[in-house]
């Protein structure tokens, strides 16, 4: 369609459009962190055109993988098939630190990686979340702010969404790194010491709505600690789901996504986006 030749046809289709628009922030200065931090913001395709609404937010750890899923188009296609409502993305970008930032902020693991986790914890809190808050348009509303992840960034937001159970109503786990451990495996109590597994159980008091979506690929690797014939990311998935329920969550509450062939790579998480966003983000209700 040439803009020259049909001026107000072209104008429509632009309006109508569906993709996101993509807003590259860097550089941005965390006082917590005592770093920049780069992030991504993806805003819905009215965001501009329509100054009253207000939006849900997914917020992605190692936002620097999306690109490389092709995060754009899927939710173009996903908008344009009105698949799910209008969403705020935002993936934060981790940097050469991330096996200290990510992890669980309780403590670190046995080999002391995750030893600033805690810092990353309250660099979300305190300095991400307001600050979306102040530029963005977000609705607020607890069902509607969701956090996710990728490998280990998977288990850093659940870290941090399970302990602040009032700010968000979903995770989202790609992969997750839930076999995190305080010790090193221990030959005859193989599926021992798993750092976010002890920290569900040992948690007093909980919000039972909060849901919870887990994806495993098939050859996300191949490690067999306890020897079942099951690769240990979908075992440690599998005692994760086990534990929520035991906690009360309610079994319609999690949903778990098992990929033939899947991979720990982005193109895998790519191919599982749609499934997420879909089930956390249901059109019709």
């Amino acid at each position: 369609m040439n803009f020259w030749t049909q001026p107000i046809r072209t104008v429509r289709a632009l309006l109508k459009g569906k993709a996101p628009h993509v807003r590259q922030i860097r550089h941005w200065p965390s006082r917590i962190l005592q770093r920049e931090v780069d992030f991504d913001v993806y805003l819905p395709p009215d965001y501009h055109r329509n100054p009253q609404a207000v939006y849900p937010l997914v917020l992605f750890n190692d936002g620097q993988d999306l690109p490389r899923m092709e995060m754009s188009h899927i939710l173009e296609q996903m908008y344009r098939a009105e698949a799910i409502p209008y969403l705020i993305v935002v993936g934060i970008y981790a940097n050469f630190d991330r096996i200290r930032e990510y992890g669980t902020a309780r403590q670190p693991d046995y080999k002391g990686r995750g030893d600033k986790a805690a810092l990353y914890r309250d660099f979300i809190m305190t300095e991400m979340l307001p600050l979306l808050n102040r530029r963005f348009r977000l609705s607020g509303e607890r069902s509607e702010t969701v956090f996710a992840g990728f490998s280990l960034g998977a288990l850093s937001a659940f870290d941090i969404a399970w302990e602040f159970q009032s700010v968000f109503g979903g995770v989202g786990v790609f992969s997750g790194a839930l076999w995190w451990r305080w010790t090193d495996v221990i030959p005859d109590d193989p599926d021992a010491n798993r750092i976010m597994l002890d920290i569900v159980l040992q948690t007093r008091e909980i919000d039972t709505r909060q849901r919870f979506w887990f994806e495993c690929g098939t050859l996300d690797e191949s490690d067999d600690r306890n020897n079942n014939g099951r690769i240990d990311a979908i075992d440690d998935t599998y005692d994760m789901m086990e534990a929520l329920q035991w906690k009360g969550i309610p079994p319609e509450q999690m949903h778990y996504l098992e990929i033939p062939d899947g991979e720990h790579t982005p193109e895998t998480w790519g191919q599982a986006m749609p499934d997420f966003l879909c089930w956390m983000f249901p059109r019709n209700t």
